[in-house]
């Protein structure tokens, strides 16, 4: 049962891929030149890296009525200064590869300081 699922599963993902790819030699071109479709083909990068940073913040902390310890807050700190570069350096740069190497620099930086001198 359990192989089964697995099998049924990757070939899903096999299915989703491949169509997603060939999707856009499938649509005339006529409808690949709208100018939403443009709009989004500029915004989509910088939309999906938001949402992945913003789901990966860990706040569950914060939610509950516990206390704080302050290793969570300064990897919440850390975080969130490392999401307002890497919005920072794509808005400038506009290459998704330095945003991504400047968050990841970004995050452990923070991450240091804050155990170096907030300790």
């Amino acid at each position: 049962m359990i192989s089964s699922y697995l099998i049924i599963a990757t070939f899903a993902m096999a299915a989703v891929t491949f169509v997603t790819r060939a999707l856009p030699a499938l649509i005339p071109k006529k409808l690949l030149d709208t100018p939403w479709l443009h709009r989004l083909n500029e915004s989509l990068p910088l939309s999906v890296m938001v949402l992945l940073i913003l789901t990966s913040l860990s706040y569950q902390g914060l939610s509950q009525n516990t206390s704080i310890n302050s290793a969570e807050l300064h990897l919440l700190m850390a975080q969130i200064g490392a999401l307002f570069l890497v919005l920072f350096i794509y808005h400038i740069s506009r290459q998704l590869l330095v945003s991504m190497v400047v968050g990841i620099a970004a995050i452990n930086g923070f991450l240091w300081f804050f155990n170096a001198f907030l300790i």
